[in-house]
């Protein structure tokens, strides 16, 4: 839509998990890195937990590219599994027919031999569970119960649960402690900073092929930009997008601060900006809504 006007290749702040655009910033590096520890001692169980949007699946996808021929990955990214469809899936993930009507015991003994195979050549299987905060206890439980499976040297499994702040809730209470006292690892990822949204911003740019993308966006812009996304780095894309958008709309080649307020006040979950007032706020909810319908036949 507006790649060509700015001089990228492509779009630069879609919401997929690309891990091309994986932006090494200090809490995501040291939330890899923890990851990456925990793996080489072979952890059990490790937790990763942070506010919605902030880049924890992306994380995630960036860990499995990442695991080197000796690790065996195995990603659920759907957390609203009973134990039984648990069981099944992981089964699935590591190449087996274990379905659920084979009930608790042959299923754990055909997982159990599996990663005892695979102990044995020499690989480690890591298992991602994303949304975590949303499992039902009975299937929490039976993740505890598949880390039991081990040899008297070594854990045949990690299991790494990425979710948002509830899970904690979810670990504190009391059915769960079992669970929680096998969490060797844990990490919380924290929103961007100024300078953090910055050079995001300036990254994916980058990656998107911008030759001026340290300055496309103006000062004025990228502070309202981060006061208004407050550090998360999806309303950041959202916001960043439609000042592009809006930009484009005017012919401008450079996004200002007037861009970013408009992509605020038609962005549901921004902050809103106190300068920003009621009648300049229609006329740009209108100009934003011209752009969007005019963006698709501009060339």
């Amino acid at each position: 839509m507006y790649e060509q006007h700015f001089g990228l290749r492509e779009a630069p702040f879609l919401l997929t998990p690309d891990t091309g655009y994986f932006y090494a910033w200090r809490a995501h590096q040291e939330a890899l890195n923890v990851l990456l520890v925990a793996l080489a001692a072979g952890e059990g169980f490790i937790k990763i937990t942070g506010e919605v949007g902030t880049g924890k699946t992306l994380l995630c996808r960036k860990l499995l590219a990442s695991a080197g021929e000796d690790v065996v990955t195995a990603w659920l990214p759907n957390s609203l599994l009973e134990p039984e469809a648990l069981r099944e899936a992981l089964a699935e993930e590591l190449g087996l027919a274990a379905p659920r009507e084979l009930g608790q015991h042959r299923q754990l003994r055909l997982i159990y031999e599996r990663l005892v195979a695979l102990a044995e050549s020499g690989r480690h299987v890591v298992v991602c569970l994303d949304e975590a905060q949303a499992m039902p206890d009975q299937t929490l439980e039976a993740l505890r119960l598949l880390s039991n499976l081990e040899t008297e040297k070594r854990k045949l499994l990690t299991v790494i649960l990425f979710g948002q702040p509830e899970l904690d809730q979810r670990l504190a209470s009391e059915g769960l402690r079992q669970l929680r006292s096998r969490i060797g690892f844990s990490y919380r990822l924290q929103p961007l900073d100024l300078d953090g949204v910055r050079n995001y911003v300036a990254h994916r740019l980058h990656v998107a092929g911008s030759p001026h993308a340290a300055t496309l966006f103006g000062p004025g812009a990228l502070c309202c930009l981060h006061r208004a996304s407050r550090g998360i780095a999806r309303l950041v894309n959202i916001l960043a997008h439609k000042a592009l958008l809006a930009a484009f709309g005017e012919g401008a080649h450079k996004v200002d601060t007037c861009h970013l307020l408009r992509a605020v006040a038609d962005t549901e979950d921004a902050t809103p900006l106190a300068r920003f007032g009621r009648g300049r706020l229609s006329a740009a909810l209108a100009g934003f809504s011209a752009v969007l319908l005019a963006a698709p036949r501009l060339k």
